[in-house]
């Protein structure tokens, strides 16, 4: 009882440094249990939600086929389930803007990719459909409402029979625009009505347990081959798995090494402090041997220091987390998937591995710290420490150059250097919040510039969608318009060896002054006709160079999978959806037809604008007219999504870094107790004195940030990498005013930990301080 009372003294003695080390384990409690928490639920969730609703193993494509060429392949090995369904791309015209819908019809019997029902029923008859329940809310519609949509160039009006949700469009695209995308489902007796026959064009496969899937869709290709065959895509493969995937694995990791880390640091910070409170009470562990204490009970007591404060710490971070992090956890994952019912929670058993690892690291700390001290006798126990001998610096040894030093400076870096083990922790902890101050820094940087890019690549004022059939010939345009250049869009298949990706191709005039590109030095480029611009984002993941030649598979149903090889003529920066390039003219070599389906519009002044508009809206062969706030949104939900991020790195550095630097700075002052008070007795003043320790600080800061900018680097690249994909760029080049701003925020934060110790330099007490030796 005695020694808990004891503990409990020298907390209150030292109590700031126990506030800083408890900060820190929070943080790494705090980040541990919310990331943990996300993975494990949406990993969770996800396994279940795809078993349940039965995700289909492997998705077939034909231009037709038969019901009963369709339960032929059920006798094909390896098949488990097959069914057939029939696929079409839809669009719906508002007022100032056009969504598309992705529309499949129901098997009879749906035991594959079954639906999760929101609201209302499944359609039975031909006029009924069903469409996801975010699309439904972002156009106001309802169970009962009637529904218009236009495809292949025909109106079709349905009426909603319910609001679901599917396991196969859980996630939709990369930024997840429920209001530019939807996905709908109609019955089978409506096949008829959109398709003129009855016929499937895809068919969804579940395999057998084990099977191989590659083996199973190099069968049904043989088999199928004059079935009208045109393309096949494993689950593994689609962009909803593999990107549910992704995110689970990234934040796996990420609970697992960034705790590591700020335990570590912890753990270092601890070790320093027990040495500092063991240190100091050498008399006081001498006259417990001399009383009998046994030296485990000793060690016990002092390491009921590090595993309270992991309790509290661990239990401080997890309770921030269930109140900040989940939730924002929750709304960015409502954002990024269609998860009907997901919850996070964090849960009781989460707070466990934080205690436990804190508590782990702080005993260890504890046991290194005290294990020589408890081997000596209680004699030797109670006398002071011997002082440290000290050798000449290496800069005293330069003739002439340590003479010329002032005094100050001298205490300053024998002091450094009588402490190297200390100097060197201290700098860790700086250093590795200076890394994240960096990579907070340059991520939203970067992220702002994705913003900030739109601006310069598109110059145009309108957007302007013909209708499907209509010529350019017989289109007029009118007055006020200062330019105007025609485009047309193609869905393709990017190929590189055994890999695929979904890719989109822009034709325009090479001439097109509305649409600008540049390389990864922000210089202009232009386009050609005799190659094509590749987007950065699919060179860096595919490894190509200029010069390279790349295979693209036109996806278009009219153009039956046509396969060309192409020239690599530049690699183009493009951050918001990234596009293949090329002229009309390179496209008429590969025998494709150009017809362009948009008009990109510039119009002379803002009030020219208005009337070029209203004649637009007013042309029958125009479907839809868009301004460039849609591309914007791309940009515009990546900062959303990831600003929570950028704030949690940013709150746990400067929280890193002020615990770091207050503990060392504070048992640095400890330690030199005597110096001081025989400085103060000398005649030097407080300022003095306190300027001593702020240089001192100040020399270890600046060794910290030179150590951590390569790193910055190195950790800035992995955390772009993360955040960017094929459709979705990151610049990946850190800003020297990023750097500039992080760094001198970690000197504010050494300049204000030093402001907070000039107290413990004013309580120094000369007299017990000078005779501590006796």
């Amino acid at each position: 009882m005695k020694l808990l009372l004891k503990l409990v003294r020298d907390i209150k003695q030292s109590i700031g440094q126990f506030i800083a080390l408890v900060l820190v384990i929070a943080v790494g409690a705090f980040f541990y249990t919310g990331l943990v928490t996300y993975s494990d639920k949406l990993s969770t969730y996800t396994k279940e939600y795809f078993e349940e609703h039965n995700l289909s193993d492997l998705n077939v494509y034909y231009s037709q086929i038969s019901k009963d060429d369709v339960a032929g392949l059920s006798e094909v090995e390896g098949i488990n389930k097959i069914e057939g369904r029939y696929t079409l791309d839809a669009t719906q015209a508002f007022e100032d803007y056009k969504t598309s819908l992705k529309i499949h019809s129901i098997p009879v019997k749906n035991e594959i990719n079954t639906l999760t029902m929101i609201e209302g029923s499944i359609p039975t008859k031909k006029d009924e459909i069903l469409i996801d329940s975010h699309y439904a809310k972002e156009h106001d519609y309802h169970v009962g409402d009637k529904i218009s949509i236009n495809t292949n160039g025909r109106d079709f009006t349905f009426t909603i029979s319910g609001l679901c949700e599917n396991v196969e469009h859980a996630k939709k695209n990369e930024t997840q625009d429920h209001k530019a995308y939807g996905v709908a489902y109609i019955a089978e007796v409506a096949i008829p009505k959109v398709a003129d026959g009855f016929s499937y064009n895809e068919i969804m496969i579940d395999a057998q347990d084990g099977y191989d899937i590659d083996k199973l869709g190099q069968s049904i290709e043989v088999q199928t081959k004059q079935l009208s065959y045109l393309n096949q895509v494993s689950k593994e493969r689609t962009f909803n798995y593999s990107k549910i995937n992704e995110t689970i694995y990234n934040n796996g990791m990420m609970s697992k090494v960034v705790p590591l880390v700020l335990f570590l640091i912890s753990a270092i910070i601890l070790f320093l402090t027990m040495s500092r409170i063991i240190d100091s009470q050498r008399n006081q562990v001498g006259i417990m041997k001399a009383l009998g204490v046994k030296n485990r009970n000793i060690m016990l007591h002092y390491m009921g220091y590090p595993v309270l404060a992991g309790i509290i710490g661990s239990i401080i971070g997890s309770a921030i987390a269930a109140s900040v992090f989940i939730p924002l956890v929750t709304a960015s994952s409502a954002r990024s998937h269609s998860l009907p019912d997901i919850t996070y929670s964090l849960s009781f058993y989460s707070i466990i591995p934080p205690i436990l690892f804190s508590s782990a690291f702080g005993l260890l700390a504890c046991y290194l710290s005290g294990r020589t001290i408890l081997k000596e006798r209680a004699a030797q126990a109670m006398r002071p420490k011997p002082p440290k001998t000290m050798k000449k610096l290496l800069i005293e040894r330069v003739p002439g150059l340590w003479s010329r030093i002032s005094y100050s400076y001298k205490l300053i870096l024998r002091n450094i250097f009588l402490n190297k083990p200390k100097a060197l922790a201290s700098s860790i902890g700086v250093v590795v919040s200076t890394v994240l101050l960096i990579t907070a820094f340059g991520t939203q940087a970067a992220l702002l510039k994705v913003a900030n890019q739109i601006e310069d690549v598109y110059t145009y004022d309108l957007k302007v969608d013909y209708t499907i059939g209509t010529s350019s010939d017989t289109l007029k345009l009118p007055s006020g318009i200062k330019s105007n250049y025609f485009l047309s869009t193609f869905p393709v298949e990017f190929i590189k060896d055994d890999e695929k990706e979904n890719a989109t191709l822009v034709v325009t005039e090479k001439e097109n002054s509305l649409i600008h590109f540049f390389d990864e030095n922000d210089n202009e480029i232009s386009l050609e006709n005799n190659g094509v611009l590749v987007p950065k984002s699919y060179a860096d993941k595919y490894h190509i160079l200029e010069g390279d030649i790349i295979q693209i598979k036109f996806t278009a149903p009219e153009l039956k999978n046509k396969t060309v090889d192409t020239k690599v003529l530049q690699i183009s920066t493009q951050y918001s959806n990234p596009s293949f390039y090329i002229t009309p003219a390179y496209l008429k070599s590969f025998d494709i037809d150009y017809s362009p389906t948009s008009l990109l519009v510039e119009a002379n002044s803002s009030t020219d604008l208005t009337s070029v508009r209203n004649f637009f809206e007013q042309d029958p062969h125009v479907d839809t007219i868009a301004d460039k706030t849609g591309l914007k949104k791309s940009a515009q939900y990546i900062l959303k999504q990831n600003s929570f991020v950028f704030i949690m790195f940013t709150i746990c550095a400067v929280i890193l870094s002020f615990s770091a630097i207050y503990t060392i700075s504070s048992i640095n002052i400890y330690e030199r107790n005597r110096e001081l008070a025989t400085l103060k007795v000398l005649g030097y003043q407080k300022n003095k004195i306190n300027r001593l320790i702020f240089f001192e600080n100040i020399i270890l800061t600046t060794f910290a940030v030179i150590v951590a900018l390569p790193i910055s680097g190195y950790i800035y690249s992995f955390v772009v990498k993360a955040l960017s994909s094929t459709h979705q760029q990151i610049p990946d080049k850190l800003n020297i005013f990023i750097i500039l701003a992080s760094v001198i925020l970690a000197f504010l934060l050494t300049i204000l930990s030093n402001l907070l110790l000039r107290r413990k330099v004013t309580k120094i007490n000369m007299i017990e301080s000078l005779k501590s030796i006796e």
